[in-house]
């Protein structure tokens, strides 16, 4: 299913806000280098910091701009179980569950 190099991406911030100008130059760059996937959200990604809404934004603004280019395995960790269960069913909807 997984098969080479995957980059636990970093969750870029500007003004205390996530941006996503500056995702979007991060996943171009790994992408037009040979990356074979990106991990929104993992540990490198402030998963256990940002709030639920920031989460499900940095995830689909991620398999937006990676448009089935490349993998994607979102990650759905917090520092609070019940925050990282409610992660979960977001990341089965649809195609965020998918390696896009």
């Amino acid at each position: 299913m997984f098969t080479g190099s995957l980059v636990a991406l970093v969750t870029p911030f500007k003004n205390g806000e996530v941006d996503y100008k500056k995702q979007k130059e991060l996943i171009e760059f790994h992408i037009k280098n040979g990356t074979s996937g990106i991990v929104p959200c993992g540990t490198t990604g402030e998963s256990a910091t940002l709030s639920f809404e920031e989460h499900e934004r940095v995830v689909g603004e991620v398999v937006s701009i990676v448009a089935g280019r490349i993998k994607v395995l979102a990650g759905t960790g917090s520092n609070n179980t019940a925050e990282a269960r409610q992660n979960i069913p977001m990341r089965s909807n649809s195609r965020m569950n998918m390696p896009v």
